[in-house]
């Protein structure tokens, strides 16, 4: 792997590298828990967030690389006000959160009423727990999560495709 060294912020083509290599050398959650490591190497990596994940650039979400092999994708996102996310997976994709900058509560929920036809999953809240800047968080196929925000919040999230190609599914908080 190429990771940064102490002289040398890690860049947007060594990230999205290591994360082939890890991805490729294992493809279930092992490769998914290295890919969590790497995720948080590179948030604590001032001049990567000042270069990636800026207002301008990341209004809230950018795909910064989308590789073309794999699939998965790197996006940053930029949050300048605070929000309250609803309960929400990614469809058939995974995805692993990674703060750069400012707290996020996040809440893990669980089916309560399955979805039947147009009516959407009803979920419960199960579990709360807060992520600050360098922790990263692998989120699975179906997991449901949600977001809270009380800051401005800067993070880099890793798809296991792109999301805006996703369909998602229809869940509501009981």
């Amino acid at each position: 792997m190429t990771t940064a060294t102490l002289d040398k912020p890690y860049t947007l083509e060594a990230l999205a590298s290591d994360i082939k290599a890890a991805l490729k050398a294992d493809p279930g959650r092992g490769g998914k828990e290295a890919v969590c490591k790497l995720v948080s190497k590179v948030l604590l990596d001032k001049a990567f967030v000042a270069k990636h994940l800026t207002p301008e650039q990341c209004k809230p979400r950018k795909v910064l690389y989308e590789d073309a092999e794999t699939g998965f994708c790197i996006c940053g996102h930029v949050y300048m006000k605070p929000a309250k996310g609803e309960p929400h997976d990614h469809g058939s994709s995974w995805a692993i959160y990674g703060l750069a900058e400012g707290d996020t509560e996040m809440v893990d929920w669980e089916i309560v009423k399955k979805a039947e036809g147009d009516q959407p999953n009803l979920v419960k809240a199960v579990r709360s727990y807060t992520l600050k800047p360098g922790d990263s968080h692998f989120y699975d196929v179906h997991d449901i999560h949600s977001p809270n925000r009380e800051t401005v919040t800067k993070l880099v999230r890793i798809e296991g495709a792109n999301l805006d190609r996703i369909k998602r599914s229809n869940i509501k908080a009981a």
